[in-house]
């Protein structure tokens, strides 16, 4: 009978051992083995920051208890002043730092169990903000209708981020396979934070993209499967992948531009346009099962939030008051 194998002594476990089971961690689980790069980078910065915080009051992360847990969550409160989705985050990488280490023996209990975040106390439709449909055309009429490869690409791009709700991170995935043909439709094959899913363009897109590519042929590259969607065309990097902080750069210049940046009470990202596709949709009379599947929201709920940035407008109930209110 073989004999019982006891787990190592805590003072022989280094913060070393803990880093060497959470790269394991890394690579064979988060997103079931699956995870972007930019997940791993954003698990290993997060944990990066608690050990320096660790390190910083010279306690070892290895015999830390869920009051040092605690005492960490407070610092991120009052003097990182984060915000609670920020904190869930951190707080998330913590406790799946210390859940590898729990599976492998290497601790008895994990200290960040159950150390929850402050409650959000935003509503969560405040974070919504999108454009109007009028503004989403006054947004596209302002990229230069001169047919250079620039601004063919910016038009395609925009387009389908403000109409068709893609990521950032999806156009910049996406490649020249990634492009799905049935019947007469186009649509493109993204890569979401959990899932594959595919884009169906409307006609109107789907010829932006068509001429954008074939200005791109017409330049006389060669479309290869494996070359990016969406180029960058500046000096330095040109006929490369275009990064997502291409992207997102691209988007804020022509939202300057149209003068729709930053209005009284709103400010637009590239996210934004998301949010834009997700509410003129439901607001056009989409279902919200159409919409769920347009934008690859894993939960129902998260695209319910669309919903009720509409309704709060259109049928707030003070509206339903006949009350003459004196002009000043």
């Amino acid at each position: 009978m073989l004999a019982a194998t006891n787990p190592p002594q805590i003072s022989t476990i280094t913060t070393n051992n803990l880093l060497i089971v959470f790269a394991e961690f890394l690579d064979i689980d988060v997103s079931a083995g699956d995870a972007s790069t930019d997940t791993l980078k954003t698990y290993t910065r997060q944990l990066q920051q608690f050990l320096a915080w660790c390190d910083r009051r010279q306690l070892n992360p290895v015999t830390v208890i869920k009051d040092d847990i605690k005492k960490y969550r407070h610092w991120m409160i009052q003097q990182k002043k984060y915000k609670p989705a920020t904190i869930a985050l951190k707080l998330a990488v913590v406790r799946r730092f210390y859940q590898a280490a729990l599976e492998r023996g290497l601790i008895s209990i994990n200290p960040a169990a159950g150390v929850k975040p402050p409650r959000e106390k935003r509503d969560p439709a405040e974070k919504i903000t999108y454009l109007e449909q009028v503004e989403v055309e006054t947004l596209l009429g302002t990229i230069p209708d001169d047919g250079t490869l620039k601004t063919v690409r910016d038009r395609a791009m925009l387009a389908i981020m403000a109409l068709e709700g893609t990521r950032t991170i999806e156009l910049h995935r996406a490649d020249i396979s990634s492009l799905v043909r049935q019947g007469n439709n186009l649509g493109i094959r993204v890569e979401g934070k959990r899932s594959i899913r595919v884009v169906p363009l409307t006609p109107d897109i789907a010829n932006l993209l068509v001429d954008y590519l074939h200005h791109r042929e017409t330049a006389g590259e060669v479309l290869k499967p494996n070359r990016p969607l969406f180029i960058a065309i500046g000096n330095n990097a040109r006929g490369k992948r275009i990064s997502r902080r291409g992207i997102r750069l691209i988007v804020d210049r022509y939202l300057e531009q149209a003068s729709l940046k930053y209005t009284p009470g709103r400010t637009i990202s590239a996210h934004s346009l998301r949010h834009t596709a997700g509410t003129l949709a439901l607001r056009s009379g989409a279902q919200l099962r159409q919409v769920q599947d347009l934008l690859g929201h894993s939960d129902p709920r998260t695209t319910c939030i669309y919903a009720h940035v509409a309704d709060r407008w259109e049928n707030n109930p003070a509206l339903k008051l006949k009350i003459n209110i004196p002009l000043a």
